[in-house]
């Protein structure tokens, strides 16, 4: 938002306590102001593993039909002249690999991937039906503050002393820093396009535990054996989901996986924020 605000003009519209116009994408079409020239979507639900039909029918309601009620919203004002949609590298479904492109088919089975890839395929034809310049951001890991997901709870098991790496923390994942959106948008007004996003360096756990570590003042992670790990893991099974590691993080935490930015950089011009020089807790 600070970034942004220093190109644009902003106005946000969701259910954050700072957002402008509060409205809740899932359940009603917003009422918006005015016709707005770039629109970046970035509304979504993420992170959670649902348990139940519920919580996996709130991935479409969100992240799709949020979607749907959006563009019924910029229809009434007037369509916008770009619209960016950030999506996510899970559409291609891949737990591991290395340097995946954005030519890899997206094979993405899980409520989060399949509400992203038909949100995706509705933007794709709405924006052509209404002269719109569409483009897709596909990004990795985010760094940054208060981070979401895995590099989240990396950081919170850091603080309270039980995070660990596993067989030396070699496993390497791509990691974008969040404000290289701000950075990207001006990029994509006039172009368009699908892209991976990350950095170029593909950082190892071990390097981001590290430099976690450092900054909150602590000793560098220990690493313990994969066998040691996976005896926990099957304990963390039947503990649940609040226990340190299970089969799943256990899996997410051994295998490597990474994307190639190659595309964004090569079409946009762009180059990535250095994830290990710039994270700051």
């Amino acid at each position: 938002m600070p970034l942004l605000s220093q190109q644009y003009e902003v106005t946000t519209c969701g259910i954050a306590l700072e957002d402008m116009l509060k409205s809740n994408l899932a359940k009603e079409v917003p009422v918006l102001p005015k016709c707005f020239d770039i629109v970046l979507h970035a509304c979504g639900k993420a992170h959670v593993i649902p348990k139940t039909e519920e919580e996996r029918q709130e991935f479409y309601d969100v992240n799709y039909q949020g979607t749907v009620n959006l563009c019924a919203a910029l229809e009434k004002t007037g369509a916008p002249q770009a619209l960016v949609f950030i999506s996510t590298v899970a559409v291609y479904g891949c737990e591991f690999g290395e340097l995946i492109s954005e030519e890899h088919p997206l094979e993405g089975d899980t409520p989060y991937a399949k509400s992203k890839i038909m949100a995706e395929e509705y933007l794709t034809t709405w924006c052509k039906e209404h002269g719109v310049v569409f483009s897709v951001l596909r990004p990795s890991l985010l760094a940054g503050r208060t981070a979401p997901g895995n590099l989240g709870s990396m950081v919170e098991g850091i603080k309270k002393g039980f995070y660990f790496n596993i067989a030396g923390g070699k496993v390497q994942k791509s990691v974008l820093m969040a404000e290289d959106i701000a950075y990207l948008l001006p990029l994509l007004e006039k172009k368009g396009g699908v892209y991976n996003v990350c950095d170029t360096y593909q950082p190892t756990f071990g390097e981001l535990s590290a430099s976690v570590a450092k900054q909150l003042g602590k000793q560098k992670p220990i690493s313990i054996p994969y066998w040691m790990a996976w005896c926990m893991a099957k304990v963390g099974n039947v503990l649940g989901s609040n226990a340190p590691i299970n089969s799943y993080k256990l899996e997410k935490m051994t295998k490597s996986l990474t994307f190639s930015n190659a595309k964004a950089r090569r079409e946009l011009g762009w180059e990535p924020l250095d994830v290990l020089t710039n994270y700051r807790i």
